[in-house]
């Protein structure tokens, strides 16, 4: 396989398998990057994109065991103690009581060694602060512990030191904050489109329109070919029940153009936003025809299975 623009440059399996895994295609990941393992034990990447890939399927000891490789190989490599963190953290969100208490702190250890070894690693920053606002004080969390923590990210880059204010507000449900300190942080330029994005989540949350127009158009402005900014724009104009069919044209541009890659909103979810704005039409068959599409690719997804009781049969 050759890469784009590089005629005679063979692909590394490496290489093969992120493609894999931005399309989504998370079984050939693996199967790519196990072979690749085989033959090169010692590449560190090659175990974190594995853990990575465990994660998108739920794999979680699969998960942890890749990412506790990597950090074997290399441990002073900030993100892979990140992704750690991340597998031990979403293993206790699976595990049992007694199981979830050590696992937290273990959690809770990468993501604070991360921090140690890559201060600008803004990722692993924000998943300590979570960490602490949101985790009981038995398993080390506690918001006083998260304060000073944002108050160094603030003075590091404003618009993560809000995006944590705004997170930690949130989980106090103080909305009137939270909104805020979501909007002080995109006033505040955030340098990636995955924050950006993150952003949108909350305001999505609290059907802010307004600010679903702003996080399109600052993604937009950042990232133009970054299609979530489709996403949220349709969201929105679905939200101000105006504009149906630029709003349409938006979501399905959206399903046509996304990776299935779970940075990105899930196709389900596009899916379910395009039946309820067939709802605001009244066009109750075509609204049911995409609850269904979503339930094709998520049967578990609970906002279209309730909207699917609601409307009934035809």
């Amino acid at each position: 396989m050759l890469l784009p623009g590089a005629a005679g440059a063979e692909e590394t399996p490496l290489a093969q398998a992120k493609g894999a895994f931005e399309k989504g295609e998370y079984p050939r990941a693996i199967e790519i990057l196990k072979s690749a393992a085989a033959s090169v034990p010692d590449n560190g990447d090659v175990y974190l994109l594995l853990a990575r890939s465990y994660l998108e399927l739920n794999q979680y000891d699969a998960a942890v065991n890749s990412a506790e490789k990597a950090v074997a190989i290399n441990p002073k490599n900030s993100d892979y103690h990140r992704w750690l963190g991340e597998a031990y953290g979403a293993k206790a969100d699976h595990a049992s009581m007694l199981s979830a208490y050590s696992l937290a702190r273990k959690t809770q250890k990468e993501f604070e060694r991360a921090v140690e070894l890559n201060a600008n690693n803004f990722d692993a920053q924000q998943d300590l602060i979570q960490y602490d606002c949101t985790a009981p004080g038995m398993v080390g969390g506690g918001e006083e512990k998260a304060l000073p923590l944002i108050a160094k990210l603030m003075a590091m880059d404003a618009a993560e030191g809000h995006y944590a204010t705004g997170i930690c507000r949130a989980q106090k449900k103080d909305y009137p904050a939270a909104d805020a300190e979501f909007a002080k942080a995109l006033g505040s330029k955030p340098k990636t489109a995955n924050r950006i994005y993150d952003i949108g989540d909350y305001f999505l949350e609290r059907k802010n329109a307004e600010k679903l127009l702003a996080v399109a158009a600052a993604g937009e402005e950042l990232a133009p070919e970054d299609p979530r900014g489709k996403f949220y724009r349709g969201v929105a104009l679905n939200f101000e029940v105006q504009k149906p069919a630029e709003a349409e044209k938006l979501l399905r541009e959206y399903l046509e153009l996304a990776p299935m890659n779970s940075e990105y909103p899930r196709p389900w979810v596009a899916h379910y936003w395009l039946g309820r704005l067939e709802e605001i039409q009244k066009n109750l068959a075509a609204a049911r025809s995409e609850y269904q599409a979503a339930l094709k690719l998520n049967s578990k997804y609970k906002p279209a299975q309730d909207r699917l009781k609601q409307l009934g049969h035809d």
